[in-house]
């Protein structure tokens, strides 16, 4: 009798999908995602049997990855397309940028796939820094690349943004898609409205992003729809020894106007309680 080590015909090596602990390969992957199934108007008759317990899970998520990176040093969060290839001018500036990230004491974080997040995250881990990966569950999938020292794997989109942003001093936005475009207006939105700590967000490759900085300025702020100032939010440069100054810098001035809020706060703190000591004095 012979044995097929469940290689039978058509049955061979393909497709692999993770979804925390579960690892799921051919037949078993599910046509949707779980952000598919979540969001989708049409399964509203599943609400109250399924929502709960997907409740719990978003839940999960939001335990894991903050129990995991918790422990993660200053990082900054890199985005760019997932279809760059290893030629590509883009490639070559997000290894760069990795590297010197990683020389300047940051850990770096991607969104753990191929293209410019796997050469950011190579730069970083060949520079002796930490590299993140925080992968996420989609139809065409990924994978985690091999330069990743710490990854997680996600199911919701949300979850994974939070990660992003909560872990991160700054955001470095290289070319990419909708999803690079994603982050970076949210990046942006957050700072814009006070959502968020003031963080440095920059855009890396002049010819590629000029278009869109030309387009808020002379569009979007000319009609009012964003203030002037709201420009300033971000920097943009084709030098890797720039962004990461810009990015050192930012931090130090927001340390320092943190520092000397604290010290303000003190100082008031201090000269209420004397007030209040020379009033009962007095009344005494």
């Amino acid at each position: 009798m012979s044995q097929s080590n469940g290689r039978e015909a058509g049955r061979g090596p393909g497709q692999e999908r993770h979804r925390g602990a579960v690892t799921l390969r051919r037949g078993a992957i599910p046509s949707s995602t779980a952000d598919q199934r979540l969001l989708d108007s049409r399964g509203r008759g599943d609400w109250k049997t399924k929502d709960a317990w997907r409740a719990l899970r978003i839940l999960a998520e939001f335990v894991e990855g903050f129990d995991t990176l918790a422990d993660v040093p200053s990082a900054v969060s890199v985005f760019g397309s997932a279809r760059s290839a290893p030629d590509s001018v883009e490639w070559q500036l997000a290894e760069q940028l990795g590297g010197a990230l990683a020389r300047a004491g940051y850990a770096v974080i991607t969104g753990g796939g191929p293209g410019v997040m796997e050469a950011a995250n190579r730069g970083a881990s060949e520079a002796g820094g930490l590299s993140v990966g925080l992968g996420i569950e989609l139809p065409f999938e990924q994978g985690i690349n091999d330069w990743v020292d710490l990854a997680i794997d996600f199911r919701y989109f949300f979850a994974r943004k939070t990660m992003f942003v909560k872990y991160a001093q700054a955001f470095v936005v290289l070319p990419g898609g909708f999803g690079t475009m994603d982050e970076l207006f949210e990046a942006l939105t957050l700072v814009q409205t006070g959502k968020v700590t003031r963080f440095p967000v920059v855009l890396m490759g002049v010819a590629y992003w000029q278009g869109l900085l030309d387009w808020l300025r002379d569009t979007m702020a000319a009609t009012g729809k964003i203030g002037p100032v709201d420009l300033d939010l971000i920097c943009l440069t084709d030098d890797v020894n720039e962004a990461v100054r810009y990015i050192v810098e930012s931090e130090a001035a927001l340390s320092a106007e943190q520092e000397a809020v604290r010290e303000e706060a003190v100082a008031r703190t201090g000269a209420d309680q004397q007030a209040a000591a020379v009033q009962a004095r007095d009344h005494d």
